[in-house]
Parts: structure tokens; C-alpha cells; sequence
């Protein structure tokens, strides 16, 4: 049986999303600015993620999405770190940005492990579209020193054809590591699925 363990608020995104992700908070609050005044965007999203960057979400029309993006990076002030424009992004993708996470029985465990945010989500969504997996969980930037990390559970073919389409999709020097453990032992995983925060499974008051 499956578990979906989700956050009070849920996000609704269909069918284009994207995340820009700025070196410089002031120019990213500037890009952002600039990206809702030229398209009609439903969904939009900004602030502050460690270590000191900004990000700006947006989902809607494919049109209108691009050209936010477009306005973005035109207007980055040079501190644009990375960016992603999904047209269509999976559904699942967008449930694991609002906190939504798997708990079910995990066969084989794929984590990919990314230098930004926008990485983390391209690997997501490239993973589960393109392999028989589960998209367990995507952590992004607080905690994580800026860092990405995603999870994914299935047969241990289908977890290592995923992970190998999300190492080729990613850019030079954005995948930080990739792993593939066939027969996840039951204790970790148990650990992992309560929280994949250590200081959460101790009662630590998080403040992240």
C-alpha cells in the first residue's frame, strides 16, 4: 500500500512550470518583477532559499510560462545560477514540490544528488517519465547548503534506467553524485521514509 504524506498546502501546476534560481537576491527580486508584469501566469512563487538565493516559480499556459522565462533571464543582472522550463511537467513532480511524499515499500533506492534546485527538478521529472519508478520524495536548498535531492523506489532495473536518464539530462557539473542501492535494507529505509532529516528523527527543534 501507498502512502502519500503531503503538506497543508498543495500545489497545482498544469501543464508548464518553471524555476529560476538567482546568485543575487536583489536581482532576483528584480527578475521576478519582471517575468509577472510581461505574462499572464497562474501560479507564482518567490523567496529566499539557502545559502543567500533566490528563487522565482511559475506555472500556467506553455506560452505565457515561457515567456516568463524569457523576461527573466533577460533581466538577471548576470545572477542567474540555473533555470528549467518543464512545458509538461509530471504531476508527481509537482506534488513532491509541495512536500508530498511516498511511504511504501522501497525494492531498490535511486538518489541523484544536484549542485541547484532547477537540477533536482529536471531529475525528478526526467525519472519519472522516463522509467517505471517511484517519485519518493525531492528536498531543494534549505538544509542542503543550496543542494537538490531526489528519490526514487521500483525494481532495481527500472531505478538504474532512471537514474542513468537523469545523470544524461543534467549539465556538466550539476549532478554532484548518483547512487543505486538494489535491496534497500528494511531499518534505513524505515528511518528514511519517517524523515530523510536527521535532526526531525531526534525531536531537534528545526528551524530550516
Amino acid at each position: 500500500m501507498t502512502d502519500v504524506v503531503t503538506l497543508e498546502k498543495t500545489l497545482h501546476i498544469d501543464p508548464a512550470l518553471a524555476l529560476l534560481e538567482f546568485s543575487s537576491i536583489a536581482a532576483g527580486i528584480y527578475a521576478g518583477d519582471t517575468m509577472v508584469k510581461r505574462a499572464q501566469l497562474d501560479v507564482i512563487h518567490a523567496g529566499t532559499v539557502q545559502p543567500g538565493r533566490f528563487l522565482v516559480l511559475v506555472g500556467g499556459s506553455v506560452a505565457e510560462v515561457e515567456e516568463a522565462v524569457k523576461a527573466g533571464k533577460e533581466n538577471s543582472l548576470d545572477s542567474l545560477n540555473d533555470s528549467i522550463f518543464l512545458p509538461g511537467v509530471h504531476p508527481d513532480v509537482v506534488r513532491a514540490l509541495s512536500g508530498g511524499r511516498l511511504n511504501q515499500p522501497i525494492e531498490a533506492l535511486g538518489i541523484i544528488e544536484t549542485l541547484s534546485v532547477p537540477a533536482a527538478i529536471l531529475a525528478a521529472d526526467t525519472g519519472v517519465k522516463g522509467a517505471q519508478v517511484s517519485l519518493i520524495e525531492v528536498r531543494l536548498a534549505d538544509g542542503l547548503n543550496g543542494k537538490g535531492l531526489v528519490f526514487f523506489s521500483g525494481l532495481v532495473s527500472d531505478v538504474e534506467a532512471a537514474i542513468e536518464l537523469c545523470a544524461a539530462s543534467l549539465q556538466t557539473g550539476q549532478l554532484i553524485k548518483q547512487v543505486v542501492i538494489p535491496q534497500f535494507h528494511n531499518d534505513i529505509a524505515r528511518t528514511l521514509q519517517n524523515n530523510t532529516r536527521f535532526g526531525v528523527q531526534l525531536g531537534w527543534n528545526q528551524t530550516e
